[in-house]
């Protein structure tokens, strides 16, 4: 396995602990990540989770704009300022903390998903509300149905 794909619902344990999915987990050690790191997602109530390559990824973006540019400045505090690190314990667990239950709406379940390079965590019925609408998007713009502006029959 090379990249985090699916998604899984796993249960949030009374210490606020959660699992990482044993697929995912498999990913994470055959990249030789040693260590996850969190970021508020801009769009959705869902934290985007990865190794070093979410933030590479990241970096190589700022690093087309100018250091001095307000946009730079903007996305410098975003990656650094507003990400955390998650600890995983020996049997793959992760903390749900504040930060994550704040942003997402977590309570006692979380849904991982998968987004090959990296994975974000949801609230259940979030993620499935959102599948829902992506696969009538999808089927609206297949059958024609959809105009660019994203709204039905233009």
């Amino acid at each position: 396995m090379d990249r985090f794909l699916s998604n899984y619902v796993h249960n949030v344990d009374s210490k606020g602990r959660v699992s990482i999915p044993a697929a995912f987990r498999q990913v994470i050690a055959s990249r030789g990540i040693r260590e996850l790191f969190a970021m508020r997602n801009l769009d959705q109530p869902v934290m985007d989770v990865g190794g070093p390559e979410l933030m590479d990824r990241f970096e190589k973006e700022m690093e087309k704009l100018d250091p001095f540019s307000p946009e730079y400045q903007d996305l410098m505090i975003l990656a650094y300022g507003d990400g955390a690190y998650l600890k995983t314990d020996s049997e793959g667990r992760i903390m749900v903390t504040d930060f994550i239950r704040e942003h997402t709406g977590i309570e006692d379940r979380v849904t991982f998903v998968g987004l090959r390079h990296s994975f974000q965590l949801w609230r259940p019925e979030n993620f499935e509300a959102h599948l829902a609408e992506l696969r009538k998007r999808q089927s609206e713009m297949r059958r024609g149905t959809t105009g660019s502006a994203g709204t039905p029959g233009q």
